[in-house]
């Protein structure tokens, strides 16, 4: 095994591979504790615009601990005046000053309560803004590429771990260290020979909470994971649950969702097994050193050297001292979890952005609209090209139609033009200019998108019509509605473009999702309008409506129809036929339906659908 390493978690350890240089040490636990630091110093980092109250929470939890202090000294005073039968009137005093030091201590807590609780909601808010900020500007690869419940896990479950612990946690164990030095040094000044005895199980704690770091870091970080797991399977099943009811799978479902329960309770179980291994050890070895005390200090007070009032203030100090160090473990493993959960955060905020605007990038400039393929290749992943060497242009105000069979690249061609990816060889230019030396809200405001499935947002009709143009005058939002046909059912709505639809439009049918998809594409008023089979989803009534519309809207603009109906893709000036990545046909209805048996298919079936229809 790994240098010896016995953590059953360990990959290296699994896989029986030796590290001839470790010595006795683990690489990978070395590498994941090296990993730690960095992460952790990183963290820290977002309380530096916070360094103020961090501060004055610092300094009230240090006057705490001294007020803290100061009453068991002043308890062992009263306990030796009580002995002594001194005077009442002092012991009054002691007593008052006793009640006055704890009152100061409870208000100096509030306040550092007060102050750190806003200060780690603050940095929760921070990072969660980041976080948003960050995966609003990753490109489509990262989300084809990651779960939306392991990223909706970083920014709740893993974003509260690491809350708690910029806001408290680490303020306590800042107290706790203060706690050691103050009550240690107060120990000295009564007896230095029982301060060493209670002093001299520290190294063993600090070995033993060491280690416990050391190994406990892999199995929160599977912790993590695994409820991220538990996210995504509860969110498929939750945006999916039409389709699950729909065909009866409610139970396979469910024991999808058990499975995920079952890893995260075995992770979870494996991290409490460390943890019942460990924290009561931390907490056992203090209790050894006070015994040592005690029995230490009931001699000294036999013989002379100690007063009782100086053996129970002792004592009490050292109760003091054992707090700390028992909760030693606890916090351990409260920075262990929030180094897990920090590196999944920085994992997506350290994510580079695939897409991005260059250095140099101009605002796209006015223009007709032409679009040109050059030498165009591309690939999700570079081994396996979806496209290869498509040359292609489209003249301002004209409309094409790209047809082929599934998985031939129509879509993804279409996609080039908004740079939602980049091309692997070639270049796309929209009047002339490539779009990757322009900026992607500039680009993206020119062209106009209507999707097969598309996704309306919880909102009322005008703000989802109006979502590209958040300002535009309510007048261009009814005549955008007009064209796509979409007026007349809006109007009839309870409260017309107020009425609020809800989540993903699910109260609304599916021709009219598509209307409204339509309407919020044109208000825009892009240059460039890109139809992804935006009628598919209609009947034929509907769709002739929405064809009508979609004439006018496309009068004057570069249009690019991605169709199987015969009756959308007769929009079109220029059919394109795509097959398996390559344009193998280009032309006019005529001339296509000559060269390609695709086409000749799609044309057949159409007319059979027509006379199907007309029958």
């Amino acid at each position: 095994m790994c240098g010896g390493c016995r953590d059953p978690s360990c990959p290296l350890r699994r896989e029986r591979v030796r590290d001839a240089d470790a010595k006795g040490g683990c690489a990978y636990h070395d590498l994941i504790a090296t990993s730690n630091s960095r992460t952790f110093v990183r963290l820290l980092e977002f309380l530096r615009p916070y360094r103020s109250s961090l501060i004055v929470s610092t300094i009230l939890a240090i006057l705490s601990q001294a007020a803290a202090i100061a009453v068991i000294v002043l308890t062992g005073f009263v306990i030796n005046e009580l002995r002594g039968g001194q005077d009442g009137n002092y012991l009054a005093f002691l007593i008052l000053v006793i009640l006055g030091v704890g009152l100061l201590r409870a208000l100096l807590m509030l306040g550092r309560r007060f102050i750190s609780g806003k200060q780690a909601l603050a940095v929760e808010w921070d990072m969660r803004d980041a976080l948003y900020a960050r995966l609003l500007r990753l490109s489509f690869g990262y989300y084809d590429r990651h779960q939306t419940g392991q990223l909706m896990s970083r920014a709740t479950v893993d974003l509260q771990t690491i809350r708690f612990f910029l806001g408290y946690g680490l303020i306590f164990f800042a107290q706790h260290v203060i706690t050691i030095v103050c009550v240690t040094v107060v120990l000295f000044f009564y007896e230095w020979k029982l301060a060493l005895i209670a002093l001299a199980i520290t190294p063993v704690l600090i070995g033993v909470a060491y280690r416990y770091s050391h190994v406990s870091h892999p199995v929160l970080r599977d912790v993590q994971q695994k409820l991220g797991e538990v996210a995504t399977v509860s969110e498929e099943s939750i945006v999916g649950v039409h389709i699950v009811k729909s065909f009866a799978q409610e139970e396979q479902v469910e024991r999808q969702f058990r499975k995920a329960s079952d890893d995260v309770f075995e992770a979870s179980v494996r991290a409490n097994i460390q943890r019942s291994l460990y924290v009561p050890l931390l907490s056992f070895l203090p209790i050894l050193a006070q015994a040592g005390v005690l029995l230490a200090a009931g001699h000294y007070v036999v013989q002379g050297d100690l007063t009782i009032g100086g053996f129970f203030a002792f004592n009490l100090l050292l109760m003091m001292l054992v707090m700390p160090l028992r909760m030693l473990g606890m916090w351990v493993g409260q920075a262990q979890r929030a180094t897990a959960s920090g590196e999944r955060f920085f994992e997506v905020i350290d994510e580079p952005e695939e897409i991005s605007d260059a250095a140099s990038a101009v605002e796209l400039p006015a223009g007709p609209g032409r679009v040109v393929f050059s030498g165009v290749s591309f690939g999700y992943a570079a081994e396996r090209p979806v496209l290869e060497r498509i040359d292609l242009a489209i003249e301002a105000g004209s409309t094409i139609a790209l047809i082929g069979a599934s998985g031939s690249g129509k879509t993804t061609l279409a996609s080039l033009v908004q740079r939602f990816y980049d091309t692997l060889e070639g270049s796309v230019a929209i009047d002339g200019i490539d779009v990757r030396d322009v900026t992607r809200r500039s680009l993206r405001r020119a062209v106009g998108v209507i999707s097969q499935d598309p996704f309306l947002f919880s909102a009322s009709v005008r703000d989802n019509i109006a979502f590209g143009v958040p300002d535009v005058l309510p007048e261009l939002v009814e005549a955008a509605a007009r064209a796509s046909q979409a007026h007349a059912f809006i109007e009839e709505l309870p409260n017309g473009y107020d009425t609020v639809i809800g989540e993903r439009g699910i109260t609304l049918s599916g021709g009219q999702r598509q209307r409204l998809a339509i309407a919020r594409a044109l208000v825009i008023d892009p240059r460039i309008l890109i139809l992804d089979d935006a009628t598919a989803s209609v009947d034929a009534t509907t769709e002739s409506l929405i064809r009508a519309g979609l004439t006018e809207a496309m009068r004057g603009r570069t249009t690019i129809v991605i169709a199987h109906r015969l009756s959308t893709i007769a929009l079109a000036d220029t059919i394109v036929v795509l097959e398996h990545g390559r344009i193998v046909a280009t032309g006019s209805r005529d001339e296509v339906l000559e060269r390609s048996a695709i086409f000749r298919e799609i044309h057949e079936y159409g007319l059979l659908q027509e006379i199907g229809v007309s029958a």
